[in-house]
């Protein structure tokens, strides 16, 4: 929703409208970002962290209007999120890209940090029991509970 709102949210004339994904399914699962360098007051503190994510959209597919745009927004550094392979490196390859996004792109920020769309659903994943499998010292925090207490000091 957020990405056809665009134009009404300051910095985020670059974001991709999200279509159907490129299997023409739901796709529902755990794949691994890597939170990239960016403004993001969400993901402060997390730029280079590869983590675990569920996946559950059917329309998570980054769509840009032309090349030239997908590479402003790259240069523009609000790239907030990529899928990653079992190397690290952003994919385009299913299943790791549930979508098939151009450039593992599944997350994006404006200029200023205060607004993050993201496809994957960190809310799913953020205390360890709700993780398949988690290290041994996650007591009760998962991966992506810094994200949540990220915001909390940002509205103190």
């Amino acid at each position: 929703m957020l990405s056809n709102l665009h134009d009404l949210i300051p910095g985020a004339e670059l974001w991709p409208h999200f279509v159907r994904n490129h299997s023409e399914q739901f796709e529902a699962r755990v794949a691994m970002v890597e939170v990239q360098p960016s403004a993001s007051i969400l993901l402060a503190g997390m730029a280079g962290s590869r983590m675990p994510i569920a996946v559950a959209h059917g329309e998570g597919q980054a769509e840009f209007s032309n090349s030239a745009q997908l590479r402003s927004l790259q240069d523009s550094g609000t790239v907030a999120l990529r899928y990653v392979d079992n190397r690290g490196q952003a994919t385009q390859a299913y299943p790791a890209n549930p979508n098939g996004s151009p450039e593992g792109i599944t997350g994006v920020t404006t200029g200023d940090g205060r607004v993050t769309l993201m496809m994957p659903h960190p809310e799913r994943v953020f205390r360890a029991v709700q993780n398949s499998w988690a290290p041994a010292d996650w007591d009760e925090d998962g991966a992506w509970l810094r994200m949540f207490r990220n915001a909390r000091v940002w509205v103190n």
